[in-house]
């Protein structure tokens, strides 16, 4: 009896170790598809087994989906300058209005260039005159550079610079001369005075969307004379697009009109309203 019990235990010891495997789930080996939205380029490195390289590329589609790439030419934009007329109801002796064009590249870089008509009538502060400026046109060229390029065209934060150029003609009316040693007193006028002027701005500016494709907007410019022609009788006191000569300091509050230029998936690019944080 001992005999069988140990021959049976000397068996069982000499069979090999059993295995137990977990069966696998086949739902477990199922390739997950990629998100939605997901570049073709990515897909396909991912199935040609070049996963380092469909991981950046990942990256960088994400990214460009997060910081949006507009177009060179994003939009064209037409405007009106009403600083001084405004202020003219104010009591403003002078006034400068001008119309602009714009054009958008990529949402950044934004040649113009503005074309106005400036005028005064004014007795300057001290001064025993009245100054007439006649009518007179100016241009100035520039650009603006957008710090809010990730987001909508129609919010904008932005700097500029200009070059300007005005020429034109002046009055000079009851200027008084008086005499201290003769107790003289008389009264003239110099009429037909012609000027020119050359001058820069620098400034910021901000533009906010009013309604659809309207917008508004304003820029304080720091500006300051290169040269401007004199006469043998006086100087210009006022420069049309400048303002009085001895100033520094302008202002501009503007109305614009944004045509686009590109158009993604059928939709302007342009209409999209929500600035991005």
């Amino acid at each position: 009896m001992v005999l069988c019990l140990f021959f049976a235990f000397s068996g069982m010891a000499q069979e090999p170790d059993k295995r137990h495997v977990t069966p696998v789930k086949p739902e477990t080996n199922r390739v997950q598809p990629p998100p939605k939205g997901t570049d073709e380029k990515v897909i396909q490195q991912y199935i040609s087994g070049d996963s380092t390289a469909a991981i950046q590329e990942a990256r960088k589609d994400s990214l460009r989906r997060a910081y949006k790439r507009y177009p060179r030419l994003t939009d064209f934009t037409v405007g009106i300058n009403l600083a001084d007329p405004l202020f003219m109801a104010f009591g403003q002796s002078y006034a400068s209005a001008d119309v602009s064009a714009t054009l958008n590249m990529w949402n950044r870089l934004q040649p113009t260039i503005e074309l106005g008509l400036g005028w005064a009538k004014s007795t300057p502060d001290d001064m025993n005159f009245i100054y007439r400026g006649k009518p007179s046109p100016y241009v100035k060229v520039g650009a603006n550079y957008n710090f809010l390029f990730k987001n909508s065209p129609y919010y904008q934060v932005y700097a500029g610079i200009r070059l300007g150029y005005s020429t034109f003609g002046y009055d000079i009316d009851e200027a008084r001369y008086i005499n201290s040693y003769w107790q003289e007193d008389k009264e003239f006028s110099i009429k037909g005075e012609h000027s020119h002027a050359l001058w820069g701005e620098a400034g910021i500016g901000l533009k906010v969307k009013l309604w659809d494709r309207l917008s508004m907007g304003w820029m304080i410019r720091y500006h300051g004379i290169f040269n401007y022609g004199k006469s043998d009788h006086s100087r210009p006191w006022f420069i049309p697009g400048y303002g009085p000569r001895n100033s520094s300091l302008g202002f501009s509050l503007g109305f614009y009109y944004t045509l686009p230029l590109h158009r993604d998936n059928g939709r302007a690019i342009n209409n999209d309203t929500t600035p991005t944080p």
